[in-house]
């Protein structure tokens, strides 16, 4: 599963328009609510990937049907396929695997019901927070979903490749996809030139996010510079506080923010090209290049000084839930990394606090400005593993800007079609968001999510060890690059 940077040099650049273009509002990705021990109530969160996977509780496979009562679309849009056009009545049944619980799940059905209402096709969801696990054991099994969202380009490419997927260049329409979803997105979906993913939401990760309240209590500024970065968190400690708040526990995804955090800091010290060398393997994992940018994590998640609650708090704690010291009284931390989609978990917790003014972002500021400032990005991939009636209708209606707007417009969304209207976005943090690609000096895909599925999870498993043993970085590089070696043969 080895891509080339042909894709990258041209799709960075088509990123940044078509994201501006499509949405001038924020994403969310992934992963379903969960209880976690020593919070102060629960939360219900996106699920990553994907392999960022995504994420509040349910049991691991359990069936969200009809029981889910999302609020009426506020939409009359009857939108099919990237073409549009009146749903046809078909009836029956398309089974849907994917992370999404709580307020995601419905704002996904809540997008579908327009759908099921017209066709008479019910769709079946399942949702599980383990997705590349669960996804695995069902292809492998013979029983896979007719459509199932994908952890990354990683596991499509090497899911088409073992012919799983059903090629969608018969299924969608692509002289209008063509038109409605830039050429990046699509490679990163494509192998041999067969479309075998669309993508269905956004995501910009290189935020920290803040209360801009507390900020000003206590006279803090926004850092623009790595140094203005390390000096505010000198200031919060002698202040007594602690700068940061992190929760890396994902289910069997556990791990994964700690890799946003590695690739922030890699496109930050490395450069977007040492970047692409790296996901792509062709330099490994115990270059000098790599090692430093653990080692700048490192000087964040290892110190309890920096970390509310230290390591055990950290590898506890569901991502979704640690930013819910930021807003106590007083506030036990001040910063959070998070992807945009982070506003939906804050929204669920805190449904009065109102996005711009009780909450707000900046950029995670560059390191070495001769990189300039890159932006991370990543996304949520729909793939078809049972082509049906049911699964070329329901496919052709999720890619559709009509389908799209009825998510865009409940916010904590980012959509990928440059067709729908800024003006469905619900408020202007969202538009900052996407204002913020207008200003990257580059945009890289999330690596870990372009990885063989093996390195990934090698990688989040990384994560976790470097946390609870900072001293074993040595042997958790050369195990990584051991999997790679491997992986990136096959």
């Amino acid at each position: 599963m080895r891509k080339t940077k042909f894709i990258w040099l041209s799709a960075s650049l088509l990123l940044i328009f078509a994201l501006v273009l499509s949405a001038c509002g924020g994403a969310a990705t992934t992963e379903p609510p969960v209880e976690q021990p020593g919070t102060d109530g629960e939360v219900t969160e996106p699920a990553e990937p994907e392999a960022e996977p995504t994420e509040p509780p349910m049991e691991e496979t359990e069936p969200v049907m009809e029981e889910t009562e999302p609020p009426a679309a506020e939409t009359e849009e009857t939108g099919t396929g990237p073409a549009g056009g009146e749903l046809e009545e078909i009836g029956g049944t398309v089974s849907f695997l994917a992370v999404w619980g709580g307020e995601e799940l419905d704002n996904f059905m809540a997008m579908i019901q327009p759908f099921q209402e017209q066709t008479g096709i019910e769709v079946q969801y399942e949702g599980t927070r383990d997705l590349p696990a669960v996804l695995t054991t069902r292809v492998q099994g013979g029983n896979p979903p007719d459509l199932a969202g994908l952890p990354g380009p990683g596991q499509l490419q090497e899911l088409a490749r073992q012919g799983e997927l059903v090629a969608l260049n018969d299924v969608l329409d692509m002289d209008t996809l063509s038109q409605e979803y830039d050429e990046g997105f699509l490679n990163l979906a494509s192998v041999d030139g067969q479309l075998y993913g669309i993508f269905m939401k956004a995501t910009v990760k290189s935020f920290i996010w803040y209360s801009p309240a507390a900020f000003e209590a206590n006279g803090y500024e926004i850092p623009t510079t790595w140094e203005e970065l390390d000096a505010l968190e000198q200031q919060i400690i002698a202040d007594g506080f602690q700068p940061w708040c992190i929760g890396l526990e994902s289910g069997a995804a556990s791990g994964w923010p700690g890799t946003d955090w590695i690739e922030d800091i890699m496109l930050r010290t490395a450069g977007p090209e040492v970047y692409d060398q790296w996901w792509q393997h062709e330099i490994p994992w115990t270059d000098d290049a790599v090692r430093n940018a653990w080692e700048t994590f490192g000087s964040v998640i290892n110190d309890p000084q920096m970390v509310f609650g230290g390591a055990q708090y950290v590898l506890s704690t569901n991502f979704g839930q640690a930013i819910i010291p930021l807003f106590e009284d007083p506030p036990s931390c001040f910063m959070h990394r998070q992807a945009n989609f982070i506003t939906a978990n804050i929204t669920e917790q805190f449904p009065d606090l109102v996005a711009g003014e009780d909450y707000d972002f900046f950029i995670f500021p560059p390191i070495d400005e001769s990189h300039g400032n890159p932006l991370l990005i990543a996304g949520d991939l729909l793939g078809m593993f049972n082509d049906t009636p049911q699964s070329r209708a329901l496919m052709q209606y999720l890619v559709s800007p009509q389908a799209q707007e009825i998510w865009a417009e409940r916010g904590g969304y980012l959509a990928p079609n440059r067709n729908v209207s800024p003006s469905v976005y619900p408020d202007e943090l969202s538009q900052q968001i996407a204002e913020q690609l207008t200003t990257a000096t580059s945009v890289r895909f999330d690596a870990s999510d372009l990885m063989p599925e093996a390195v990934n999870n090698a990688f989040w498993a990384g994560i976790l060890e470097y946390v609870s043993n900072p001293g074993n970085l040595d042997a958790i590089l050369e195990n990584i690059e051991s999997v790679a070696a491997d992986a990136y043969q096959r």
